[in-house]
Parts: structure tokens; C-alpha cells; sequence
């Protein structure tokens, strides 16, 4: 879980980050975006020019009717509905501008989730063993919320006011320049206030961006650690930790809106200041006619006024939302600019058949695989069967480049052989089965597969051939029945039920409200581990693999249960090259090879009588002496 953030924090390349969300936008609605541009336009104009006939709607229509005793309304009715012609066309704009853009940002929010959402499952596993789960579902929660503000109303308010603000001064400026100057001096006083209080604001919002994250990601943890917190009577210490964490947020936050929300009230009365003055100046100059400025001139010069001081006021108070946005913005592309897991296999899984001239491709499941190896040099393809022989040749790994936890490790299995990994905790077991799927990929040394090195196989392939039951199960919300074939999506229900008999799951599965319909929620937490885990046996059972790998498959299961499950287990892995990984000893006993690890080496090797005989470590895990 990253670390709290304490203070301000600065955004890295705020333009580039502009430039690449703003690319997002027109990627997919540039002719959208040109009607939004295009309706700003016209509703600009529209109540500029509305305002501008004000001069002429008092001047020449209004005041010549003082003093009559009967006044004709008529041609003053006409310039009325002129003006509200104006400003019709005005809302009109506004209106349909506002209903494309709620198009636009919802489309590009989707875009970018689908985008995020399909980056990530190509990541590899090594960021997901790095980065906390909360603090990624924030990225797809709040991260994104920030952006729809920004897209949907920081942007075209921005636009709106740049518009406006160019318009309405030149506007100013062909009524009375001296009014202009004194509006212009109030201006200069806003937008200093503006920099000084979005300036000490945005870094907050940038921090508050990070603690929201990190907040998630301790309260998802606690989540799923719950029985944990409760066995252990943490409930204090987890509370005080969540006290400090979320101190961190709300003191962020707090620092944030605290700038953020005095900057309007503060722009407000300076834009007050600024009308007053003007009516003042205004109303002396035109009182005596100054430059021949008039009771009307006056009258659209003040409407001005507040036209020129609202949208500066409006960009004031977008700033910290384009800020907070951009921060969003930084975690989100930061996500999607993670390195991809690279696959230069080239060497394809598929299935055969046996014929007088050799293996055949073919698209029916016909239970015999081979590898697919094209040749560019000769444009041949070659068809090696897929048999389970693995080979580990003097293989290095670790995690980090300066913490080697695997050294030269050298094993093989032989197709349709049983090996075993014992050993302590943290000895490298599980690690093995990391590389031979390619989860990870070792240091130094080659990792065979029938022969291939399996850098040179397709990882979706190579991850095909192998069938895997995880100590730590993971059921998804839906029925039981589709859980199972997970495994294999085009298999029947006769196939899964099969499965699940083989697993010694059908009985437990019957018992359930709705049998293999029975919907499952929050991960199977209505099943016992040890049912849960029989599910996942299933599932591995109906993808019917060549290779299997059991990383403490019946760990969770009670000793009763487990004599029956390993004899479906014992079925299932005839005829299969099989990886145990196992900490209860008895079942790896009929293991055509055991391997003892230690601190990363393979100290020991061979059966369970072998190693009973040697007196070594197995000896020791085995007999407690």
C-alpha cells in the first residue's frame, strides 16, 4: 500500500497530460466537439450582441417616450422581441451544446474505462503483486469521476469564458474606454487573487488525489482480512491506523477547499468593487455627456461588467477542478502507460489427430494436443506432440534483480510422472510453478517443454496446456455451474457435472438451494473453504489439461474429505505430467519424485523411501525428529 501523502505535491507535465486527455475526447467525437465549439459561439454572441441593444433599446426607444401623453409602444414592442430574440437563440445554443457534451463525456469516461480495463489484464502478475487493489478500484472510481467534471463542464466553461472575455471587452471598449481601464485595474486585482489561492489549492488536490487511494486500498484490505482482524482482536489497532490514514485525506483535503472555496466569495466582491466604481464613473460621465456617452451606453456598459467579471470569476473556480482532474488524470494514464506482459512465443497449442501420414490438425477437441511450429525459413510447419516432459535447467530467478531467490535449480519430469515440492515456507515452491508458467520469467537458464524452450511458446498457449488448483481460491458471482466451467467455457453441463463428481463435488453441489444454479456471491462466501476449494478442483478437472499443477490443492480440505478427493485427484492426474506442491507430507508419498527445497536450492531428491532411507531433511519434515 503506498505511503500516506503529507503536504502538497506538484503534477508532473500538466500540458502533456492536457494535450493526451484532450486527444482522448476528439479521437472518437471531433465533429461533436466542433458543435460544441460552434454552439459556444453562437450562444456568445448571441447575449453580447442582446446586451449591446440595450445602448440602443433605452436610447432610441425607451427615453424619446418620456414626457409623452400617449407614448406608441409599438416599435419599442418590436426592438423588445429582438432582444429576446438575443437571448433565445442564446439558451437555445447553451441548451444543445450542453446535451452534446453529456455524450462526449460519458463516451470518452467509457473509453477510458474499456481502455484501462483491457490494459490491465495484460499486465503482468508482478503488478498486481505490487500495487494494492483498493488504490486500483480508486483509479477507476474517483480518478475517473474527477474527469467527468472536467470534460463536462471545466472545459466548456473555459472555452465559454475565453469567448465571452474577448467579445465582451472589445464590446467595453467601443462603448467608453475609460470605464474599460477601471474594469481592467479589478481584473488585474481578481487574477492575482486567483493565482495566489488556486496555486496553494492545486497541490492539495493533487495530495488528496494520492490519500484517496491509499484509503481505499487499507479499507479493502481490511475487507478481506476481516475474520483475520476479529480472531486477533485488531479492531483498535485497525481503527487507529485507519484514523491516521484517513487524517492524511481529510488534512489534504481540508488544505484543498479551504483555498479552493474562498477564491469565489473573494472574486465576487472584487467583482462587486468593480461594478460600483463603474456605475459611479459611469453615471458622472454620462449625467454630462461626456464623449457622448449616454443613460443606455451605461446601461450595457454595466451589463458588460458583470459579463466580463463572471466568466473570469467562472475560470477561478474551474482551475481546482481542472487540477484535481489533471492529478486524476496522472494516476490514470500512469495505469495505462504500465509495461504490458510481453509474449514472443510464436509456437501454438492445438489440436490433432493421429493418421497414417503423421498428426493432422484439426478443430474438434480430439484429447491429443501438439505444438504448432511454423518455420519462416521454409514455410513448414511441424506438429510436436504435447506430452508433459518439463525440464528445469539450472534455472535462477528473483523477484527484484539484487535478491536471487531460486539458484540453480535442475529438475525434470517425465510425461506423466508425479513431482513433489516440499520444503519450508518461502523455500521457493510455488515460485517453480510461477516460471513454468511464465507468470514470471527466470533470470538465467532454460525452462523446456517437450523439448521447446517456452520463451518460444504463445503465453495464452503454454497457460492453456497447464491446469492449475491455487491454494487461494477465487469464485466469481454466478452460478455454480458456471464457476466450474470456467475452466473450459465450451464445455457441456454433462461435462461439468462429470467434473464435479470426479472432484467429489457433486454431492455438496446437489445439497445447494438451486443445485448448480445456485448463484454464488462475494467470492463463495456462503461455502466452506474446504467446498470452495473443491470447486476450484472442479474447475481444473473440466479444463482437462495435459499438465497439472496443484499448489496445496487440499490444503483447505478436512482429512475425511481428502482421502476421497485424492482418489479423483489420483484419476485426474493419470496419465498427466503433475507439480504438487503440498505441506501434508502423506499425500505426496506415491510422488515418482520428490523435491525438498531450501532457501532456494534443491537440497534432495528422489522417492519417499529414497528419502527416508538418506535421513535428511525429507527425513526430518516426515518424522518430526
Amino acid at each position: 500500500m503506498p505511503a500516506p501523502v503529507r503536504g502538497k505535491m506538484k503534477i508532473e507535465n500538466p500540458g502533456k497530460l492536457l494535450k493526451r486527455l484532450l486527444s482522448y475526447v476528439m479521437k472518437k467525437y471531433r465533429i461533436s466537439c466542433i458543435a460544441v465549439v460552434v454552439c459556444i459561439f453562437i450562444s456568445v454572441l448571441a447575449n453580447v450582441q442582446g446586451t449591446m441593444f440595450l445602448k440602443t433599446l433605452i436610447d432610441v426607444y425607451i427615453i424619446p417616450l418620456i414626457g409623452h401623453d400617449v407614448p406608441d409602444f409599438s416599435n419599442l414592442i418590436h426592438a423588445i422581441i429582438k432582444v429576446g430574440g438575443f437571448y433565445a437563440i442564446g439558451v437555445a445554443a447553451t441548451y444543445a451544446y450542453n446535451r452534446i457534451m453529456v455524450n462526449v463525456t460519458q463516451g470518452t469516461l467509457r473509453q477510458l474505462r474499456d481502455d484501462m480495463f483491457a490494459h490491465m489484464e495484460k499486465l503482468p502478475i508482478r503488478y498486481f503483486d505490487t500495487h494494492s487493489h483498493g488504490n486500483i478500484m480508486s483509479v477507476y472510481t474517483n480518478d475517473i469521476d474527477t474527469l467527468r467534471q472536467m470534460i463536462s463542464q471545466s472545459m466548456p466553461q473555459l472555452l465559454s469564458s475565453a469567448i465571452t472575455i474577448v467579445s465582451v471587452l472589445v464590446s467595453m471598449i467601443m462603448l467608453n474606454v475609460p470605464l474599460t481601464v477601471v474594469t481592467l485595474c479589478m481584473v488585474a486585482i481578481m487574477l492575482y487573487a486567483t493565482k495566489k489561492a488556486a496555486g496553494l489549492s492545486g497541490s492539495y488536490f493533487v495530495a488528496q488525489q494520492k490519500n484517496i487511494g491509499t484509503v481505499n486500498g487499507y479499507i479493502e484490505e481490511m475487507m478481506e482480512g476481516q475474520k483475520v482482524v476479529k480472531v486477533f482482536c485488531h479492531e483498535q489497532e485497525s481503527m487507529q491506523k485507519f484514523e491516521e490514514l484517513n487524517e492524511e485525506l481529510f488534512d489534504s483535503a481540508y488544505q484543498a477547499n479551504k483555498y479552493a472555496n474562498i477564491l469565489g466569495p473573494i472574486n465576487a466582491q472584487i467583482g462587486n468593487i468593480s461594478y460600483v466604481l463603474c456605475a459611479l464613473v459611469g453615471g458622472a460621465l454620462a449625467l454630462n455627456h461626456v464623449s457622448g456617452f449616454t443613460i443606455g451606453g451605461l446601461a450595457s456598459f454595466l451589463t458588460f461588467n458583470r459579463s466580463f467579471n463572471m466568466p473570469i470569476n467562472q475560470v477561478s473556480q474551474q482551475v481546482n477542478s481542472i487540477i484535481m482532474a489533471l492529478a486524476g488524470a496522472g494516476r490514470i494514464f500512469e495505469l495505462l502507460d504500465e509495461e504490458t506482459e510481453t509474449d514472443d512465443g510464436y509456437v501454438a497449442l492445438c489440436n490433432v489427430k493421429e493418421t497414417e501420414a503423421g498428426l493432422v490438425e484439426t478443430k474438434e477437441r480430439t484429447g491429443i494436443w501438439a505444438w504448432k511450429h511454423y518455420h519462416k525459413e521454409t514455410g513448414k510447419t511441424d506438429y510436436i506432440r504435447l506430452m508433459g516432459d518439463v525440464v528445469l535447467d539450472d534455472v535462477d530467478f528473483g523477484y527484484t534483480e539484487d535478491k536471487i531467490v531460486l539458484h540453480h535449480v535442475k529438475l525434470y519430469a517425465k510425461p506423466g510422472q508425479k513431482i513433489a515440492f516440499v520444503g519450508s515456507t518461502g523455500a521457493g515452491k510455488t515460485t517453480i510453478t510461477n516460471l513454468i508458467n511464465r507468470f514470471y520469467d527466470i533470470s538465467d537458464g532454460k525452462v523446456r517443454y517437450d523439448g521447446i524452450n517456452i520463451n518460444k511458446i504463445k503465453k495464452e498457449d503454454l497457460r492453456r496446456s497447464l491446469g492449475m488448483v491455487l491454494q487461494d481460491t477465487h469464485l466469481f458471482t454466478n452460478t455454480v455451474m458456471e464457476n466450474i466451467r470456467y475452466g473450459r467455457l465450451d464445455a457441456t453441463d454433462e461435462e461439468v457435472i462429470a467434473a464435479a463428481k470426479l472432484a467429489n463435488a457433486d454431492s455438496f453441489i446437489r445439497r445447494l438451494p438451486d443445485g448448480y444454479q445456485t448463484v454464488l456471491h462475494g467470492d463463495g462466501a456462503s461455502l466452506s473453504q474446504g467446498q470452495r476449494q473443491l470447486l476450484s478442483i472442479a474447475r481444473a478437472a473440466v479444463a482437462d489439461p495435459p499438465v497439472l499443477i496443484l499448489d496445496e490443492a487440499t490444503s483447505s480440505i478436512d482429512t475425511r474429505t481428502e482421502k476421497i478427493v485424492q482418489d479423483g485427484m489420483d484419476k485426474l492426474m493419470e496419465g498427466r505430467t503433475t507439480f504438487v506442491i503440498a505441506h501434508r507430507l502423506s499425500t505426496v508419498k506415491n510422488s515418482d519424485c520428490i523435491v525438498v527445497l531450501e532457501n532456494g536450492c534443491i537440497i534432495e531428491k528422489g522417492t519417499h523411501e529414497q528419502l527416508l532411507l538418506e535421513k535428511g531433511k525429507y527425513y526430518q519434515l516426515y518424522t518430526g525428529n
